[in-house]
């Protein structure tokens, strides 16, 4: 009966989406995000559908991964006038708590974003099998019980780590920028798990197709918060000749990239297009966690939604870089963009998906 009232509500709402609209318009600071996720809000008066966000502990001002999860939440009110909730987790502790207070509050879908929350929308989704759930970065046979009731948003970062390693190591070997023409570069990741190695895994591959030879560092901070873990590592590997820092670590990733913009190496941003945090960023490997969302919020719109798990990669624009440095020459940007185009066509395959 709801996934028949959420259909009739759909097709309502087709007769008066074309007179809805609006972006994003700019970037939204973590004060304006903090405030919108304290409240429920109502993109239409006659909503049925309610979608709940539970964020990891990075929370909403991680500027990457919790943050896109928001943004397709808000693009879900907008143009399908559902009503949404966000509740920040400042621990895993509030994981299960809040799981379960969105689904007995009548919530028709929630969300969990990161592989942290596994065993917490495990446990959620088999007492109220009437929710549906889904899980960011989480593979749904992976979970301890397999609820029929959970769907698992999965992305290849191994591809877009691929582009983003071979892309630095040829910036790496040619000198390009502030650049030294030395064959080191390396990754910060936060928790060794697997999304996470997809993307240094990929990386590290990426980057010795490109310049056989060159050396890959890599280090964990076992931290997803303290920029200061991830600055420090980064410094290490700047110390140790690195030219170009890919931080896979959410909000303590960014303590890698700051290291990198003051020993003026290049720096690879993670999840969001980090262009914006200056001229230090070579490149981004992006996630389209927002598309993702947004996609899983119009199948309960529809009443489409299944359980399982649904794959994004490069031929579906889950993932894939983000702006690239104006410093680096067209060629090489030609040359990666062909390499892009071969993953997708399905000519690079077995990129790896686990570190060494």
């Amino acid at each position: 009966m709801r996934k028949l009232i959420a259909a009739a509500a759909a097709a309502l709402l087709a007769l008066t989406v074309a007179a809805c609209g609006g972006g994003d318009g700019g970037e939204t600071t973590a004060a304006q995000q903090t405030t919108a996720a304290q409240q429920t809000t109502t993109a239409s008066a006659g909503s049925t559908i309610k979608v709940g966000l539970v964020t990891d502990i990075g929370q909403l001002n991680d500027r990457g991964f919790n943050q896109l999860a928001y943004q397709g939440l808000k693009r879900a009110q907008r143009e399908l006038g559902i009503q949404g909730r966000v509740l920040e987790s400042p621990s895993s502790a509030e994981y299960i708590p809040n799981l379960s207070s969105l689904a007995r509050q009548g919530y028709d879908l929630i969300v969990g974003v990161g592989f942290d929350q596994a065993n917490a929308v495990d446990s959620v989704a088999r007492k109220f099998p009437d929710r549906d759930f889904a899980i960011v970065d989480v593979d749904r046979n992976d979970l301890p019980h397999k609820p029929a009731n959970v769907r698992g948003l999965l992305f290849r970062e191994q591809q877009v780590g691929y582009l983003a390693g071979y892309l630095a190591a040829l910036v790496a070997k040619q000198g390009v920028g502030p650049a030294k023409p030395k064959l080191v570069i390396s990754t910060v990741g936060g928790q060794k798990q697997p999304p996470v190695d997809r993307f240094i895994a990929g990386y590290q591959a990426g980057a010795k197709k490109a310049v056989p030879g060159i050396r890959t560092l890599n280090a964990y901070s076992q931290n997803w918060v303290d920029q200061a873990k991830c600055k420090e590592l980064a410094l290490n590997q700047i110390a140790a000749g690195s030219q170009v820092v890919f931080a896979v670590a959410g909000g303590c990733g960014l303590g890698a990239l700051d290291a990198a913009k003051e020993r003026n190496v290049w720096a690879v941003g993670v999840d969001a297009d980090q262009s914006y945090l200056g001229k230090h960023i070579l490149t981004s490997a992006t996630k389209g966690v927002d598309e993702a969302v947004y996609q899983t919020i119009q199948d309960v719109v529809d009443g489409s939604f299944s359980g399982g798990n649904v794959d994004y990669g490069l031929d579906q624009r889950g993932v894939g870089l983000g702006r690239i440095s104006t410093e680096v020459p067209q060629s090489m940007v030609a040359t990666v963009n062909h390499v892009k185009r071969q993953i997708a066509d399905g000519n690079i395959e077995d990129i790896p998906t686990t570190v060494k």
